[in-house]
């Protein structure tokens, strides 16, 4: 019965990202349209982490994408939005962590929440995203994520090799938060 009041918190959290104009969907400039995280991390033991393997969308290229073909890879998983101003500044960081840890095996993964695909196709450009992105204008691959919802855009998940939460990073991450999370992962046998 979790499964109730998490679908419920995310329903929230959807509804929120519209900012104070609930009948928005991101693809405006106007009004503050994220709710913004502090940078918090929130690291997991192996025994409380939670799967979230049955993710499936389809990326920005339009080609279908499931998360459960990335098992056995450390995965990064980035929510973000064109709209976003703290995901413009946290795209290099994302980038750089992504570039170094690319030849030992980790993969990156963003989900665009929310938005127009031609203004996160351009936020890709603009910004060189070296990684694929799910396309998530409904907000339907974010509720897959229920079981550690992500909570604001930008969010951050680290999964180990198994597709289970790591670590959790409410708001924009850095590179000197993002690094040492995903090498504590690649540590993990």
């Amino acid at each position: 019965m979790t499964a109730v009041p998490a679908a419920a918190a995310l329903c929230a959290l959807l509804a929120g990202c519209a900012g104070s104009d609930a009948s928005g969907d991101g693809t405006g400039g106007g009004g503050n349209r994220f709710i913004s995280g502090d940078g918090n991390v929130t690291e997991y033991a192996p025994g409380g982490r939670k799967s979230v393997q049955d993710v499936t969308g389809e990326g920005l290229d339009g080609k279908p994408f499931k998360l459960a073909d990335l098992r056995g890879k450390v995965t990064v998983v980035n929510f973000w939005a064109s709209w976003c101003a703290p995901c413009r500044g946290e795209a290099p960081s994302l980038n750089q962590v992504y570039t170094e840890n690319k030849p030992k095996g980790v993969e990156f993964l963003g989900v665009n929440f929310k938005d127009a695909k031609d203004n996160a196709k351009a936020f890709e450009r603009r910004f060189k995203v070296a990684y694929p992105s799910l396309f998530d204008a409904d907000g339907r691959v974010t509720l897959a994520f229920r079981e550690v919802p992500p909570s604001a855009v930008p969010s951050t998940l680290v999964l180990d090799r198994q597709g289970r939460v790591t670590a959790r990073i409410i708001g924009a991450t850095t590179y000197s938060k993002l690094g040492p999370l995903v090498t504590k992962a690649l540590a993990e046998k």
